[in-house]
């Protein structure tokens, strides 16, 4: 080898580790600007109200105080604004899986007529803001009777167009001759839709599962809609009611704030944990069709 081409390769080495590490520099940045707010969350959950409202934030508190857990409790029940948001979530979910599995497969695999135009029409939602549909929605929902009851939280949430979009596109990556030979050996739609597809299309499944439960969870403005009473609110709005002033000063108690916001994300940051390979799988399947 030449001393040119070896102070080419040389050169070339250097930049590959240039770039390197200009690669891991950003992405530590934007790591650090995604946690930073989480972080800022759990630290101001657990300093006292002095130390809050300094003029100089601290990093870290000076004193734990782990009172502002039992606080926030206190202040609002937060215990029946937990259980509402577990049956609201729950019930959207099993809604969307229930109606968005089964329109994924008339729209991939049935035929009848105006099926693509009728797809067309679904894809088009995904283009309407979902604040303009409130107001048409809540006038159904008042004329029903369904304010402040959990028919009022879950049924005008219980069909996803992105939901039937990314199960349609998995559904037509499966072959014909599949649902043929179940059909030869004489079973049904359901049949094949459960025992075929859905096990074919699991961690899509699980993807959209995810994703359904942490929006219905962080739900907040459609909540906020159909509820007036404590009865049916959920733990989105329960963190909203833990703000208090003192005193006529416009200081507010964030330390309990940010402990009732620590407690609403648990569960969705523990969900998210254990099942983030799910999440990712289902997301490249669906970007590579």
């Amino acid at each position: 080898m030449t001393d040119k081409a070896k102070a080419k390769n040389a050169q070339a080495r250097r930049s590959r580790a240039i770039l390197g590490v200009l690669r891991f520099v950003l992405a530590l940045a934007i790591t650090l600007i995604v946690i930073f707010p989480i972080y800022w969350m759990i630290v101001t959950s657990l300093k006292s109200s002095e130390e809050v409202v300094r003029a100089v934030p601290t990093l870290w508190p000076e004193k734990f105080c782990w009172n502002n857990f039992p606080d926030a409790l206190k202040m609002a029940p937060l215990g029946r604004y937990f259980v509402n948001t577990i049956v609201m979530t729950l019930g959207i979910l099993v809604m969307q899986l229930t109606i968005g599995t089964l329109a994924a497969y008339g729209f991939s695999k049935g035929n009848f007529p105006g099926r693509d135009a009728l797809f067309v029409v679904v894809l088009g939602a995904l283009m309407i803001p979902i604040q303009i549909t409130f107001v048409p929605i809540y006038g159904m929902v008042a004329k029903l009777h369904w304010i402040n009851t959990f028919a009022g939280l879950i049924v005008p949430q219980a069909v996803s167009a992105y939901f039937i979009f990314m199960l349609r596109q998995n559904f037509l990556a499966v072959d014909d001759s599949f649902l043929e030979a179940a059909r030869l050996e004489g079973m049904g739609r359901l049949g094949i839709i459960c025992k075929i597809l859905v096990p074919m299309n699991k961690s899509t499944m699980m993807t959209v599962g995810i994703i359904t439960f942490i929006d219905g969870w962080n739900s907040y403005f459609w909540p906020k809609m159909v509820t007036t009473t404590p009865l049916r609110r959920t733990i989105a709005q329960g963190v909203y009611e833990l703000k208090r002033s003192y005193a006529g000063l416009e200081t507010m108690n964030q330390n309990q704030i940010m402990a009732g916001a620590v407690m609403a994300i648990v569960p969705i940051a523990l969900l998210f944990i254990v099942l983030q390979k799910y999440i990712i799988s289902g997301m490249s399947k669906v970007s590579m069709k």
